[in-house]
């Protein structure tokens, strides 16, 4: 496999990430490496800090932790912040709200290291600078998004804070960093290439593309629908590059596939130079798991529909309670184990998942697997991950597979939500979306395929969504965005019907959701003891 040149540099650059940290996230003091001026003295150097900045986007810890934040995902073991959350335990001191913030701002100090240096370095080419500015920008952009998306109003700036100015800066109202952001993605977007103006080498980068879906996911979380459908018309269109469903559902996250037709952005890993191990505590204990952290629930593995295109409640599904994963979306498959499911290790070799209380006798003396109850090292919902496992990865699950963050099928399932809020949806709308996704995902009924002339196509729209983007990341978004979390995060979440020797469903730890104040992270006490500017967001 060629290296490509984002995932080497960031590697390196990562060395001296430590330096970068101080005791208020929104300072930046020249006293590392990156902003010595006799650092940029060459094209590599430069590249480097933006690498560092690509290599702060995104973590997978909080890829998969913002699901364990939603109703896909139950947190089983421990006390953990995110269990602290969904249980309405949350307080400013909270180690989940000051690392995040923490996170985000880091990774724009280093996008204000770069744009403030880059112009140092001699005889650099100058389409190359622009095109490399423009990436800072996004990635800024980014951060900025995920920060007022998480914590409402935040302080906003574009260039390098002094301490003083850190210590005293105020928090700028939500709505001017959204358009802050909007501005930024509306700016660079002529200076990026298109995904296909790329060598291969690049693979990874910032894209027209990536820029025009953030700015999509601006207007989706405000119900802007008219914008919404607007831009993602554009890139279906193909003016922003071209991208395309990948025929398989399943090989779209396996590491042979990487970078190709469907991905928009991704973060990028190399096995033994970066990797992520989220997935040593999602998947069977019998096939490498080492405990279960973090399972799928019931509700998730509910709204996979049947092959015939119906709900599993809806009359004429087909759908036996006794046998609940016959027949279902061929997507369940490839996200979810259940008891029974057959399981392919990387070196082909299948194994069945017994997962059911008293299937020891058909797995064998030591069945790892088996529900065993709350605070078990085994499930606690009745049910493991399959989707993101790297089949190459070593013993220890240190998975060199990129996590995919922006899709073509996202914009898809945008572009079908826009046009149904706005009243729009139809047979033609519904063959551009729905329909090829259902296709890929390996739907045949005709039933399924075809535009539905019943049913409450909002539900139909969102459960779609929210099957194809599984445990990518959104979840917790859209139900923030659909006023839905003040329901499907108040009360017991559900596992499979193992309980009460398998006749009732696993009722799971109470979780608990204020709409008066969950919404929103809470502003890191932490942050405010040194900047007494810094208001609190209300209920903490």
């Amino acid at each position: 496999m060629k290296m490509n040149f984002l995932r080497y540099s960031a590697g390196i650059a990562c060395l001296v990430l430590a330096s970068f940290t101080s005791c208020n996230e929104l300072d930046l003091a020249p006293t590392n490496k990156f902003t010595d001026l006799n650092y940029w003295t060459s094209e590599a150097k430069a590249s480097s800090v933006l690498s560092m900045a690509y290599s702060q986007m995104m973590s997978s810890s909080y890829y998969f932790a913002d699901e364990r934040l939603s109703d896909n995902l139950y947190e089983g073991r421990g006390n953990t912040d995110e269990k602290l959350i969904t249980s309405g335990q949350a307080n400013a001191a909270l180690g989940r709200f000051a690392n995040d913030w923490s996170f985000c701002y880091q990774g724009i100090k280093t996008c204000h290291t770069f744009l403030e240096n880059v112009d140092r370095v001699p005889d650099m080419d100058e389409s190359l600078k622009s095109r490399m500015k423009a990436e800072a920008r996004f990635i800024r952009s980014y951060l900025f998004f995920r920060l007022a998306n998480n914590y409402g109003d935040v302080p906003l700036f574009d260039y390098a804070l002094t301490v003083e100015e850190a210590n005293n800066i105020s928090r700028s109202p939500k709505s001017e960093v959204i358009q802050f952001v909007r501005s930024e993605l509306n700016e660079i977007v002529d200076l990026l290439p298109t995904k296909q103006e790329y060598a291969a080498s690049d693979n990874g980068r910032i894209t027209k593309g990536a820029a025009m879906v953030l700015l999509a996911r601006t207007y989706l979380y405000e119900n802007d629908w008219e914008n919404v459908a607007s831009i993602c018309e554009q890139i279906m269109k193909g003016t922003y590059g071209q991208y395309e469903l990948f025929p398989s559902y399943e090989g779209l996250f396996l590491p042979e596939n990487e970078y190709n037709s469907e991905v928009i952005l991704d973060m990028g890993y190399l096995l033994n130079l970066r990797t992520w191990s989220e997935m040593y505590d999602g998947i069977p204990l019998s096939v490498g798991g080492r405990i279960n952290a973090f399972a799928p629930t019931q509700g998730l593995v509910d709204d996979y529909i049947m092959k015939n295109g119906k709900a599993i409640d809806e009359q004429g599904s087909g759908y036996n309670e006794d046998d609940p994963y016959v027949n279902r979306d061929p997507r369940l498959k490839a996200t979810i184990v259940y008891h029974g499911y057959q399981w392919t290790d990387g070196d082909g070799v299948t194994s069945t998942i017994y997962i059911k209380p008293g299937s020891s006798a058909d797995a064998g003396a030591a069945n790892l697997d088996e529900y065993a109850g709350q605070g078990q090292n085994a499930t606690s919902t009745g049910y493991y991950l399959r989707k993101w496992f790297d089949p190459t990865a070593p013993e220890g699950m240190a998975a060199g597979l990129n996590l995919i963050l922006m899709r073509y099928a996202d914009v898809l399932l945008m572009y079908a939500e826009a046009e149904t809020e706005l009243g729009k949806m139809n047979e033609t709308v519904w063959n551009q979306t729905i329909r090829p996704i259902r296709e890929r995902a390996g739907f045949t009924d005709a039933s399924a395929l075809n535009y539905p002339t019943s049913g409450n196509m909002q539900q139909i729209v969102r459960r779609e969504r929210r099957c194809e983007l599984a445990i990518e990341g959104l979840r917790l978004y859209d139900i923030r965005r659909w006023k839905t979390i003040e329901t499907v995060l108040n009360g017991n979440p559900h596992g499979a019907k193992f309980a009460a020797n398998n006749t009732q469903y696993i009722e799971l730890d109470k979780r608990s959701f204020n709409p008066e104040r969950d919404y929103l992270f809470a502003i890191p006490q932490s942050q405010r003891d040194i900047n007494k500017n810094l208001t609190q967001n209300p209920g903490y």
